[in-house]
């Protein structure tokens, strides 16, 4: 049969009827457990949860403000140093179809747009971090500006991705590469007679 373990529960809560509670109550406060009963105590006389910590201050909204305008900025900014990197790859890959400008090719034309529809998960966290921090603030207004440089130079990536694909001869804009739907007529009948042009 298999042996049972035994598990035993200690209980580590110091109790009056315990030897050490005199002790205990005669021993010092750690550092800082006073301060944080009379502010959990102000807490509660005004009604706010213990949980939440007060509102910050203007001076703190301020600079929290500035700190994620910048990091909104940083990520705005790196699809531009992206651009001239895939720029020089995509010179260095010539005109000739291979895999490696097949390549070169296809990530700047993808990767601009996986960046413009991944817009909302990429500024997302800022969003929320704006709303927890300070819930007065409008954090569409501080991050407009950097979602639009955003797309302003993902459109700008794309555009470059495809005009490496007209210089490969891969997309349509000649009028060679629309003559199958030219409509040819067909002769309803013909004569022997020629024309009176023709007659002497």
């Amino acid at each position: 049969m298999p042996r049972k373990s035994a598990f035993a529960n200690i209980d580590l809560n110091v109790r009056e009827s315990h030897e050490g509670y005199n002790l205990q109550t005669k021993c010092a406060s750690p550092p800082g457990y006073a301060s944080m009963l009379k502010q959990e105590a102000t807490w509660t006389s005004t009604g706010m949860s213990a949980s939440r910590p007060p509102a910050l201050t203007r001076a703190k909204q301020d600079q929290l403000t500035a700190k994620r305008k910048s990091m909104a900025m940083s990520i705005a900014m790196k699809p531009g140093q992206q651009i001239l990197m895939n720029a020089f790859m995509m010179y260095m890959s010539g005109n000739q179809l291979n895999i490696w400008s097949i390549t070169i090719t296809s990530s700047a034309v993808l990767s601009p747009l996986a960046g413009i529809l991944s817009l909302d998960r990429t500024f997302g966290h800022l969003e929320q971090s704006s709303n927890t921090s300070s819930p007065g603030s409008n954090a569409e207004d501080i991050l407009q500006m950097p979602k639009l440089l955003f797309i302003a130079l993902n459109l700008v990536w794309l555009a470059l991705g495809l005009y490496k694909m007209s210089t490969m001869r891969l997309l349509p804009i000649t009028s060679a590469d629309w003559t199958h739907r030219i409509v040819w007529k067909d002769m309803m009948e013909t004569t022997s007679i020629p024309p009176d042009s023709m007659i002497l």
